[in-house]
This record gives structure tokens, C-alpha cells and sequence, in this order.
């Protein structure tokens, strides 16, 4: 019932979290996280880009009015999700994840300062741990983004890419997780995924991909181009990331929202 549903305990959750949004007395405010799909969207180098043609838009003969499109495009750009099937031949796929894994407690750790200075910045194990000080410990079960400031260069894929050759994957730089602080929140903070406000959860210079391998292999999800993360809190911050259910898909378009406290 778990893996082609949303389970019984995923159904609780979704609905009391409804009951809650649609109660007018519930105090919250609700940050969209996605940025729009249209021919400006940024996708990975090698991928297909976006594309939407409009096949009706008008009034009819019979005078009401009617619009219909179609889209096409890779399930590696935009606001996306990379399932763990991704990277790891034995994970998920984007229908296979678990509705309750995609809702929950989200964290912000903040290094945008590091960034400016360093786009080739990795988050590492003390960055977390100094968070931590701070904020408190990461509790299990936390979706874990990573802000490094990248939002303010969207949609230039130049300045966004890092690259005076966008279209050319081995010459891009922008921050991204280590592999050594992956590997510690997977295995020490029991996180159920990370998010991050560049093109990828590795660094730009990254060939050989270890934090997805890392991730994936953990049978966790990633998401990546997230918008406004500025908006968010370090912690407190519920994270509803659904995306486009593609059976068998590696990942796909999802719109993501921030419930504050």
C-alpha cells in the first residue's frame, strides 16, 4: 500500500496538514519555492530545455473560450526533483516515493557570505555542525537546503551556470553540498533528503556526481533550482515538494511550497 500510495499514515498527514490550510483561523503564511517553466527556465547543459506551443487559445464557433498546449522537456531542469532512481540503479522512481517523504520539516543552512567569495564553495561537516550550534541539532526525518545566494543570478545562465559556455557542463562553477557533509547527514542526521538553490546538489565543477551517488544510493530525493530560500527560517519551515508523477521517471517538474510557523 506504501509504495503506490500515500500509506495510512501519509493520508493522516495530508489530511490534517489540508484541515490546517483550510481552517482561516490557522496562522501561516505560504511561500512558493518554483520557479515558472517557460523558454527562460535553466536546464542542465546536455538536457532538452523547455518547450510549450499553444495548440488552441480563442473563442470558439459555438462563442466560449477554450486554450489548450503541450510542453516537452527534460525531467533534469526548472525546479525539479531527481528521484533516487537516478543515480542509484536499485532506487525509486519518481511514483515509487513515498507522499509522506515529500511533505515535512525542512532546515535552511545559510552560506550565501562563503559563496560570494568562493563560487566554487562546498558546504562542509563544520558548516553543519556550526549551524547546529546555533539552531539546534538536525532531527531525523529534516529535508536539509542549502541557500548559497544562486537565486539572485536566475534566470542568466551565464552568471547562474557560472560559465561564459553554459552549454558546456565541464566548465561550470557554483556551490553545492561535499561529498563529506552528504555523507554525514545520510548517515549521522537520518535526513530524508536536501534541496539546494543551484542547478545541482554537487558543486559545478563536479564530474563525477558523489553527492547524487551518495544521496540516490540512500534511497533519498533531491531538489534543486529552489526558489526563495531567503524567505525561509533556519528551522520551522514545513516543505510540501510534489512533483509530476511520471512512472518510472528519474525525476520531473515539482512545485515546491514553505509552510512558515
Amino acid at each position: 500500500m506504501r509504495k503506490n500510495g500515500v500509506g495510512f499514515r501519509g493520508f493522516v498527514i495530508v489530511f490534517l496538514l489540508g484541515t490546517l490550510l483550510a481552517c482561516s483561523s490557522f496562522p501561516r503564511t505560504i511561500v512558493d519555492l518554483t520557479y515558472p517553466f517557460d523558454e527562460h527556465t535553466i536546464y542542465w547543459p546536455t538536457n532538452q530545455h523547455f518547450h510549450r506551443r499553444e495548440t488552441s487559445r480563442g473563442f470558439t464557433a459555438q462563442g466560449y473560450w477554450y486554450a489548450s498546449g503541450a510542453f516537452s522537456a527534460s525531467e533534469h531542469g526548472g525546479t525539479h526533483l531527481d528521484a533516487p532512481i537516478h543515480f542509484a540503479a536499485s532506487g525509486m522512481s519518481v511514483d515509487e516515493i513515498p507522499v509522506q517523504t515529500l511533505i515535512g520539516p525542512a532546515v535552511v543552512i545559510d552560506v550565501s557570505a562563503q559563496c560570494e567569495t568562493n563560487p566554487d564553495y562546498e558546504l562542509s561537516i563544520a558548516d553543519v555542525t556550526a549551524w547546529e550550534a546555533q539552531h539546534g541539532r538536525i532531527e531525523s526525518g529534516t529535508l536539509v537546503l542549502l541557500r548559497t545566494g544562486w537565486s539572485a543570478y536566475w534566470p542568466d545562465p551565464v552568471r547562474y551556470l557560472g560559465s561564459q559556455t553554459p552549454e558546456d557542463p565541464a566548465t561550470l562553477h557554483f556551490p553545492g553540498f561535499s561529498a563529506e557533509a552528504a555523507q554525514f547527514l545520510v548517515t549521522h542526521r537520518h535526513i530524508r533528503g536536501v534541496g539546494i538553490d543551484t542547478a545541482s546538489i554537487d558543486p559545478g565543477r563536479s564530474s563525477d556526481f558523489p553527492v547524487h551517488r551518495i544521496i540516490s544510493q540512500a534511497n533519498l530525493h533531491a531538489l534543486e533550482n529552489v526558489a526563495g530560500l531567503d524567505q525561509l527560517p533556519p528551522r520551522g519551515a514545513t516543505i510540501f515538494a510534489l512533483p509530476m508523477k511520471i512512472r518510472g521517471g528519474s525525476g520531473g517538474p515539482v512545485r515546491i511550497v514553505a509552510l512558515l510557523p
